[in-house]
């Protein structure tokens, strides 16, 4: 079972937490300020991460930034008292793979701790059957150095950009739709998120089409979703 660590300075929440996840068969560590927080997970390999935004010291945004500049990959579930759609979008931006507002219930959040581990996992498998670069037109992509490129310019995506950009590459003439899409990439389907897919979408748009309004890659269906367009897979400009 995955290792766990929880970063929260509410001490009532962390034991309640602690509790049910080691009830759930997890193994768990708890740390209630965001320098300890960092500290552990520089020194430690953790399978998840569940962190809370206003903490004593760093906090959780930083972390979530510190975290996705370090080696490999870490899920992270972010816990916080900030519900405003701008604050979710900014946590996911950062890093997040999901974002889950104060209060909560206890269900939901084992729910979303089981998708997450089973997205992780399917994408590890994928990754060691599917690790060669992918080339649609100019816009190339390694899935190992999780990079893209664009006319030979790199792209700068967030993490969760570059996991949404690369199930498209590797779907090409697939439509899905925006549940389908955060079931794939997030997870998970709540049609209350159907946003964070379209907000994903239309940065991702901004990054790598020449026009938004015209988009060669990632095409609107109208009615349906989206879809990647069929390029054949060849090192050549198309």
């Amino acid at each position: 079972m995955k290792q766990i660590l929880l970063i929260e300075d509410d001490p009532d929440l962390a034991d309640i937490l602690t509790v049910n996840l080691l009830n759930e068969g997890y193994t768990l560590e708890a740390a209630t300020n965001g320098n300890d927080g960092l500290e552990r997970l520089r020194n430690n390999h953790y399978g998840l991460l569940i962190l809370d935004l206003m903490l004593p010291g760093l906090d959780g945004l930083e972390i979530c930034r510190q975290v996705r500049n370090m080696p490999g990959y870490l899920p992270i579930i972010i816990i916080s008292a900030k519900s405003t759609e701008t604050q979710r979008i900014v946590g996911l931006e950062l890093g997040g793979d999901d974002y889950l507002s104060k209060p909560f219930s206890l269900d939901e959040l084992l729910a979303r701790i089981r998708a997450l581990l089973r997205r992780v996992q399917a994408l590890d498998r994928l990754a060691e059957e599917k690790t060669g670069t992918l080339y649609c037109g100019d816009l190339v992509i390694d899935p190992v150095a999780r990079e893209a490129t664009l006319a030979k310019q790199p792209v700068t995506l967030t993490a969760k950009e570059f996991d949404l950009l690369l199930f498209f590459a590797r779907n090409p003439g697939k439509t899905f739709t925006r549940l389908a899409l955060l079931d794939q990439v997030w997870g998970y389907s709540h049609g209350g998120y159907e946003h964070t897919v379209n907000a994903h979408i239309n940065r991702l748009r901004a990054k790598i089409e020449a026009n938004t309004t015209k988009p060669n890659f990632i095409q609107t269906v109208w009615g349906v979703g989206y879809k990647f367009i069929d390029y054949p897979e060849t090192g050549n400009d198309v």
